[in-house]
């Protein structure tokens, strides 16, 4: 029988008793599951203790510890030492970002590439059509790319600061896939990646997917907290993190050097395995005079480098390089093979041909400009708010007040006109008092028309 009556005690959550069935800790997770998913536990909510949980039920602590396990694992729960246990931000709901077509609005929550800039490709691609190996970039060979193709990408990468070996690096499709394959590879159901408390909000999902939990860990101006870090890493089993020093996305904060340094000290104390998302580099490396280099560098051999190739040459062509320490390229290659089988040797060449060409960095040199361009718009209209983070970025992060809905304010947003994403998409733990709006500047088909989205968006704040 339990020790205490429950009858008149406050509790978050109290699961039908009559509802339970053997195994205990299977029944509980799937009500706990059934109650977030319905609802009827918002996100933020602390759940009860496991002891008083077992003593309501008449259980032993560790039904409920096995309970709040499975429940962790998928990504509907997270545990902070000495506070408690809560109900995930994006438990119930999917805060995936995808390209899905929008009708009388003006897009400025996905994050494109300025598309404009791609009729710069089509006659690289007409030189790779008249090439006389052309027929060979449409076969398995080379899963992990053709040699001469990862020669470019190590020399399209030289230029920020990345020293590696072509054993050390693989073409992959995308920054996203790079992400999944990186976690299939290196990662299992269960196991812990540290990130930033806001990131980028379709690695939430895939870790969620994965049954992979993260663990937020706060920041500064500079980025993430080192000491903040190191405390959970010692009180948690954390085998992983996830940054975006060059940009975060979404809050744009860029990591100093002096930062990168403190908190490579953590990560190679605890052997953490990083995952770098550099997406950002080429408006960072030789543009902001502060920049020295990517963690990569500092930790080599317990790194994951990702170097996406979508926002500095174009999006259409799903290619990223990925970079990788020798401890970690046999379980690489082996997700490379059971996921990709193998990465478009044709669109790997176009990219290639680029590169070798000049007319990628002739390309990034444009976007530089256009996304100047893009900020100096922003700027205008929102004057009063303290630019932060990267002065170049594909989007801004913009503090709001009194919406705390999100899924409301997006919704009203779009009725009138104008698509951008509530920062509750991009928590990676517990809700905060502070709200944002993420705002894409390299959307729209032309900057006049981001003045218009952009005015809107003022209209509808002030």
């Amino acid at each position: 029988m339990p020790v205490n009556s429950f009858d008149n005690y406050p509790m978050s959550w109290k699961p039908e008793k009559k509802a339970l069935k053997r195994p205990f800790y299977e029944s509980i997770a799937s009500l706990l599951e059934q109650d977030i998913i319905k609802g009827f536990l918002a996100p933020g909510t602390k759940l009860p203790p496991q002891r008083e949980l077992a003593d309501f039920l008449d259980l032993n602590f560790t039904t409920i510890t096995r309970a709040y396990k499975v429940c962790e694992v998928k990504g509907l729960i997270y545990a902070i030492t000495g506070k408690g246990t809560f109900v995930s931000p994006n438990a119930a709901r999917s805060i995936t970002i995808s390209t899905d077509k929008i009708t009388n609005c003006i897009d400025l929550g996905f994050v494109a590439s300025f598309e404009q800039s791609n009729s710069f490709v089509s006659e690289a691609m007409q030189k790779v059509m008249n090439k006389n190996y052309f027929e060979q970039l449409l076969n398995y060979n080379d899963p992990t790319g053709i040699p001469h193709q990862k020669v470019a990408g190590l020399n399209w990468m030289k230029s920020f600061g990345i020293q590696a070996n072509q054993e050390n690096i693989s073409i992959v499709s995308g920054a996203q896939n790079a992400l999944a394959i990186t976690l299939t590879a290196l990662f299992e159901p269960g196991n812990r990646i540290a990130t930033d408390l806001y990131t980028y909000s379709n690695f939430i999902e895939l870790a969620k997917m994965l049954h992979i939990q993260l663990v937020p860990i706060s920041g500064d101006e500079c980025g993430m907290l080192p000491d903040e870090l190191d405390k959970q890493c010692m009180q948690l089993n954390i085998q992983g993190i996830f940054l975006m020093p060059s940009c975060n996305n979404p809050t744009t904060i860029m990591m100093s050097d002096v930062r990168k340094q403190e908190v490579a000290t953590i990560i190679r104390k605890h052997r953490l395995i990083l995952i770098e998302d550099d997406i950002h580099a080429f408006l960072t490396a030789g543009i902001i005079p502060d920049y020295q280099q990517p963690m990569f560098n500092l930790l080599p051999e317990q790194s994951v480098y990702i170097c996406g190739t979508s926002k500095p040459i174009c999006s259409g062509l799903r290619i990223a390089y990925l970079v990788y320490g020798d401890a970690f390229r046999e379980k690489i290659l082996q997700a490379i093979f059971n996921i990709n089988v193998k990465t478009s040797s044709l669109e790997a060449e176009i990219i290639t041909e680029l590169i070798l060409s000049g007319k990628a960095h002739e390309i990034a040199s444009h976007k530089q400009q256009l996304v100047q361009d893009a900020n100096d718009i922003y700027a205008y209209y929102f004057p009063q708010r303290k630019l932060i983070g990267h002065p170049l970025s594909f989007y801004r992060w913009l503090s709001i007040k009194d919406y705390n809905d999100g899924g409301l304010l997006e919704k009203d947003l779009k009725q009138h006109g104008v698509r951008v994403f509530h920062s509750d998409r991009f928590l990676s733990g517990s809700t905060t008092s502070s709200k944002y709006l993420r705002i894409a500047l390299s959307s729209t088909s032309s900057l006049e028309e981001l003045k218009i989205g952009l005015e809107r968006l003022e209209n509808y704040l002030c």
